[in-house]
């Protein structure tokens, strides 16, 4: 299937998905033991979504082009080392992801586009990799804070993988969200702050313009 077609695939699925799921009952019981420290759901006006997609130099200047999303914050979470620093987490052998938090508005923006965007947003099918960038802190995952974010990720895995969108399989990580370290203060909002970079220019840039042209109608102005 060509990128093109997978995407207006995509769109239909989650549409579809994301209309069935409206109206069945939340999940009461988890089938992952991992899982069942989890609280129910989120409370408050904002929510959070937590993904690792590669670079989160990219990843937060995809997401934050979203209508909705509140702040993007890079960071690194899904490891066992305290405070740990980039320098640590760029070795690969920490067990750190470089991520996203995602703070937003669940009024404006439904859990299930930020999905969406995860996956639009980077290849789920490369192993501890995205294009240039290789090693485990690059690694595809997505960290849930509720049971009702697990109950929609695996539901969304399960339908991506009967409709074969992809011809690897995918292979996204899905762990409960633990700890999030943020990042340095120079990692936040890089590409805004390092537009001229040649990071920016060669692989950032044009990866943000194939998203906001994806996203045309639920970009910000």
């Amino acid at each position: 299937m060509n990128i093109i077609n997978r995407y207006i695939h995509l769109f239909a699925l989650f549409a579809i998905c994301s209309l069935w799921l409206s109206c069945q009952p939340s999940a009461t019981k988890n089938q992952t033991a991992s899982f069942d420290h989890l609280p129910d759901m989120q409370s408050g006006k904002l929510d959070t979504a937590t993904f690792a997609a590669g670079c989160f130099w990219c990843v937060e200047a995809q997401f934050k082009t979203l209508e909705g999303v509140q702040q993007v914050i890079s960071g690194y979470t899904g490891g066992k080392t305290n405070n740990p620093t980039y320098a640590q987490v760029s070795t690969g052998a920490t067990g750190y992801a470089e991520a996203i938090n995602v703070i937003y508005d669940p009024k404006k923006i439904k859990f299930d586009t930020l999905l969406e965007a995860f996956f639009i947003a980077h290849d789920p099918t490369q192993l501890n990799r995205q294009g240039n960038d290789v090693g485990t802190q690059y690694r595809s995952a997505i960290f849930v804070h509720d049971k009702q974010q697990l109950s929609k990720v695996n539901y969304y895995l399960q339908k991506l993988k009967e409709e074969h969108l992809y011809e690897s399989p995918i292979v996204t990580e899905i762990v409960p969200y633990t700890i999030f370290y943020e990042a340095e203060d120079y990692h936040q909002d890089y590409y805004a702050n390092n537009q001229d970079d040649r990071y920016c220019q060669y692989v950032i840039k044009p990866k943000l313009e194939k998203f906001k042209h994806i996203f045309t109608s639920t970009a910000k102005d």
